[in-house]
């Protein structure tokens, strides 16, 4: 077998940064500064500066992230929150965490993002957020949500966990809703090396929030005025994020590179739905996803000759084990299950080579044409 193509190369992403993380981590350890160091409050600036917002809260995770979000914008027991079906478990979980409830809408087939649409048929005065989810790197329309929101009073809480540096009409996801959750999992665009999330905002109030809710309730030592959590950004992760912050926009550049790589050689191959761009937007890249015909059986043969694709994701919300509570049933969300049958992520980093890429194809070609 020729070597393995991994669907995302964080060794590779992990040498580009290594002596300047190894300086940093020595800093840490020498003032032993492992919880709120200097460290944390530095990347929380630079990353607000780069979204374009005035505050970033670094938090443990993104699903933290998000739940915080919601929380710090008054989302609460008997509210309701808009989401698409077409997610990770994370975005729905947070809702339930905040004590809310998931309403559920469709997505759109080209882009799989939330279908605009369908939200002013599930939107009503108990609706308290509509989340916006920025799948696979790719902004959702959310000037067009923007108005649904306001018609009910509703806060617009972006899913940015995939997105860090993609754009919609100019402005970075993270700075075009209310509030912003977004994940720094190891294989995101701005991965840590761990989990860590962060909230973004240009509310004051809201970030002040986030930040009572991730130490605690706690505004100053031993002094409590409500239940919080103990999520916390680790100083050592801030450096990891501080120093791949810094290559970010050359990373997304080289995914946007391989984007257009793979474009133009599947264009030509029949069997294959390759991604579509939605008007407006300068996506990131987080994932490559294409879609095909039985699809597990082409992702077998592609893992078999070891190219490292994957499924994001394989069973929309509302049929999972976990929220059959909310009691919907197969054919509900036609376009999500459609997806969730036929979509494939194919392996895209900043490191992935030309050479890799025609591999992959290839193999995938081989796969299809079975």
């Amino acid at each position: 077998m020729n070597n393995p193509i991994p669907l995302v190369d964080l060794a590779a992403q992990h040498a580009s940064v290594a002596d300047e993380v190894a300086e940093g981590w020595a800093a840490v350890l020498a003032k032993t500064a492992f919880i709120g160091g200097p460290q944390v409050a530095a990347f929380e600036q630079e990353f607000a500066s780069y979204v374009g917002v005035d505050h970033c809260v670094g938090v443990g995770n993104g699903t933290d992230a998000l739940e915080f979000a919601l929380r710090a914008a008054g989302v609460g027991a008997g509210d309701e929150c808009v989401l698409p079906a077409n997610t990770f478990i994370a975005t729905a979980e947070a809702v339930v965490r905040a004590g809310a409830v998931p309403v559920l809408v469709d997505c759109v087939a080209d882009t799989g993002l939330i279908d605009v649409d369908a939200l002013a048929g599930v939107v009503s005065e108990r609706t308290a957020a509509i989340i916006p989810v920025h799948l696979y790197g790719q902004a959702a329309q959310i000037e067009l949500i923007h108005p649904v929101a306001e018609s009910v009073g509703a806060v617009v809480v972006e899913d940015a966990a995939q997105s860090q540096g993609a754009r919609r009409n100019g402005v970075t996801t993270g700075a075009l809703g209310h509030i912003a959750a977004t994940s720094f999992y190891p294989g995101k665009n701005l991965g840590a090396y761990g989990d860590a999330g962060a909230v973004l905002t240009g509310d004051a109030r809201l970030a002040e929030r986030v930040r009572l809710l991730r130490e605690h309730g706690s505004p100053s030592k031993y002094v409590h005025t409500e239940i919080g959590f103990n999520s916390r950004l680790d100083t050592v992760q801030a450096v990891v994020l501080s120093a791949k912050l810094r290559r970010l926009e050359d990373g997304n550049s080289a995914r946007r590179q391989a984007a257009f790589r793979y474009g133009k050689l599947l264009e030509e191959l029949p069997g294959v739905v390759t991604p579509v761009v939605a008007e407006g937007n300068e996506p990131v890249w987080h994932l490559y996803v294409v879609r095909v015909a039985d699809r597990d059986r082409v992702l077998a043969e592609l893992n078999a000759a070891g190219i490292g694709a994957g499924v994001h994701y394989p069973v929309p919300v509302h049929l999972t084990g976990s929220f059959a509570p909310l009691g919907h049933t197969r054919g509900d969300f036609p376009v999500s299950e459609l997806l969730a049958g036929e979509i494939l992520s194919l392996p895209l980093f900043p490191e992935i080579t030309p050479a890799q890429q025609e591999r992959v194809v290839d193999v995938l070609a081989r796969a299809v044409g079975r």
